[in-house]
């Protein structure tokens, strides 16, 4: 299985990332995959505060959920469980497990999440040639600025984060400015950007071949809550699907 020339995953192949605007994504994952989208922005209002912030911050908020995908059509639900990246990939934040409150049920197993998690599946096996067993973490984040205090999307900076694909999905933007998102590399730096505006916004990332990093977001109304809403979804190889 090879992409097609003119595929989304051949554009990743080519140069490591993607963006996907809002319009292409939401024909790309179909009517049928965000039933229920209103329930899923909601759920973004119920994360819990990020207690693992090496800085001190408290302008993140999230939730996390594990699952795994054989070669079949299956995409199964795992046992909760801490996330975890090694210092190498997370400076500020990694070494430790991070154990956060799961998705909320509902969301887990909801239209949206579901159907965003089968696309995924589909690309990135396109994109390793054949069917493949995968570990699938997902992860709700807000980044939250407040009066004279910045909200940062990627306190860890320009990285990686030790997976084999990722997808990071907006959901919202609430009286934000800022929030751009950097592709590069260690070698050359930052060396392409674009900023997710508009709901279903992607952006697409080899983590083998890229680093990202996110610019820090600022309040446009100081007295008004100002937030960034993500979906961010990790795809790993795995021989234990």
């Amino acid at each position: 299985m090879s992409a097609r020339p003119d595929s989304l995953a051949a554009r990743i192949a080519g140069q490591g990332y993607a963006f996907v605007p809002a319009e292409e994504m939401r024909l790309r994952l179909g009517a049928n995959a965000f039933s229920d989208w209103p329930a899923f922005v909601d759920s973004w209002n119920r994360l819990e505060t990020d207690t693992y912030m090496a800085d001190q911050g408290r302008y993140r908020r999230r939730r996390h959920a594990v699952f795994r995908a054989g070669t079949d059509d299956a995409i199964v639900r795992a046992e909760h469980q801490p996330h975890y990246q090694g210092l190498d990939y997370n400076p500020l934040n990694g070494g430790i497990e991070r154990w956060f409150e799961p998705i909320e049920p509902s969301i887990g197993d909801g239209a949206s999440l579901r159907g965003i998690l089968r696309w995924c599946r589909e690309l990135f096996d396109e994109l390793a040639g054949a069917p493949t067993a995968w570990r699938i973490e997902t992860h709700q984040f807000r980044i939250e600025a407040q009066a004279g205090a910045q909200g940062k999307p990627t306190p860890e900076g320009m990285h990686r984060d030790g997976v084999d694909y990722v997808l990071v999905l907006l959901v919202r933007r609430e009286n934000i400015a800022s929030g751009t998102t950097l592709i590069g590399t260690k070698a050359e730096g930052f060396f392409s950007s674009f900023t997710l505006v508009q709901a279903f916004d992607a952006a697409l990332v080899d983590d083998h071949r890229v680093f990202h990093g996110v610019t820090p977001v600022e309040a446009l109304e100081p007295a008004q809550p100002a937030h960034r809403d993500v979906l961010v979804v990790t795809f790993r190889r795995t021989s234990n699907a």
